[in-house]
């Protein structure tokens, strides 16, 4: 007899460890599945960023060309000239 109680024990154990496993395994798929989420959201928004970050360039970039330097020149006189 004692050693059907020990086999169910054992039974009740195993059991026990394996209903664990699976709860644990389940939550970490869910974790995995909301970081998966997260980063891409994290690559999305880094994304729009550079977008930003090139169209900020371009303008710091177009406003120093010589081109718009004398854009710049001209409309200044003109305004110089209304002014007169």
């Amino acid at each position: 007899m004692q050693g059907w109680v020990i086999i169910a024990i054992v039974a009740i154990a195993v059991w026990g460890v394996l209903r664990f496993n699976r709860d644990h395994n389940a939550n970490r798929n869910q974790s995995d599945s909301a970081d998966r989420q997260a980063l891409q959201e994290a690559e999305r928004e880094r994304d729009e960023l550079r977008q930003r970050v090139q169209v900020l360039e371009r303008i710091v970039t177009d406003a120093n060309t010589p081109e718009s330097r004398k854009i710049k020149e001209i409309s200044e006189e003109i305004e110089n000239l209304r002014d007169n």
